[in-house]
């Protein structure tokens, strides 16, 4: 009797192979997974809504006192301006959380882990952005709503009280939304850029808040000349119900915020891929 025996079959793997799709699920679940993520939104979109209702509320056409996100009160209020006081501790709060999203991988070291899982590594960059971004601007723009409609009843009566109906409301309180949501993809390129949560976070405060302050030192021609394409003025026109003498109109400020936004992550790309982790 002849007995036969078989070859062992090799053991079937199941290769995995690295596409888009699956680095932007990876980064996906990476953000939704760190409490961090939840708790700086939420900072975000409740300080967006509160300081845009105080600011209604407390408004007086008698006395002027310029805020953050617009003039606070006074004559050249408007019902928009008011409900969008909030913007700038809405996007410092974005901003610091795209930065976290990208430069905390480098404080970890986890970059280098993501990395080796996508050795091409500018999917990861795009990813963050993909990611990051669509959710600020979503969430920013229902809390921009939230914080006009909360702050109507305070204007009730007032001359620049508005409704949504209004001319260039709706676009104003979408444009908070898109200006929030590049501010975190800007975060994200500043990350990956510069490496550093803390010189990131530095250098995003520094470029959207103290840059056009320092630019005032310039010779007024000058000033006058460069101050509305600096980020910080050119995201705040994109948002602005009233196009300003000195000001971009909101679509030549997005296009010109979206430069921005456009060259850091350039910049950001070509160290991810020059440079090591």
């Amino acid at each position: 009797m002849t007995v036969t025996s078989l070859a062992p079959t090799p053991a079937r793997t199941t290769e995995y192979k690295v596409t888009g799709v699956r680095v932007l699920r990876s980064e996906w679940a990476k953000f939704w997974s760190l409490r961090s993520s939840w708790i700086t939104l939420g900072v975000a979109v409740f300080l967006l809504v509160l300081f845009g209702t105080i600011a209604s509320y407390t408004y007086s056409p008698d006395v002027t006192a310029p805020g953050p996100g617009g003039p606070g009160s006074g004559g050249d209020s408007t019902a928009v301006s008011l409900a969008l006081t909030g913007v700038t501790f809405a996007s410092l709060a974005i901003g610091v959380l795209g930065v976290l999203l990208s430069a905390g991988e480098y404080s970890t070291g986890m970059i280098r882990s993501t990395l080796t899982a996508v050795p091409r590594r500018l999917p990861v960059l795009w990813s963050k952005a993909a990611v990051i971004g669509p959710v600020a601007l979503v969430l920013s723009t229902v809390g921009a709503l939230a914080a006009f409609l909360l702050g109507t009843p305070g204007l009730d009566g007032e001359k620049i009280a508005l409704s949504l109906s209004d001319d260039g409301v709706l676009r104003s309180l979408a444009g908070a939304g898109v200006y929030l949501g590049l501010v975190a993809v800007f975060g994200v390129a500043l990350g990956v850029l510069i490496r550093s949560s803390a010189g990131a976070i530095a250098a995003l405060v520094g470029i959207l808040l103290i840059l056009p302050g320092l630019a005032t030192l310039l010779p007024d021609s000058l000033y006058d000349s460069i101050n509305p394409y600096f980020p910080g003025n050119a995201g705040s026109a994109v948002y602005a119900l009233h196009q300003s003498s000195d000001a971009l109109s909101p679509g030549a400020g997005l296009a010109v915020f979206a430069g921005w936004v456009a060259l850091t992550l350039a910049g950001a790309a070509f160290r991810l891929v020059k440079s090591d982790a």
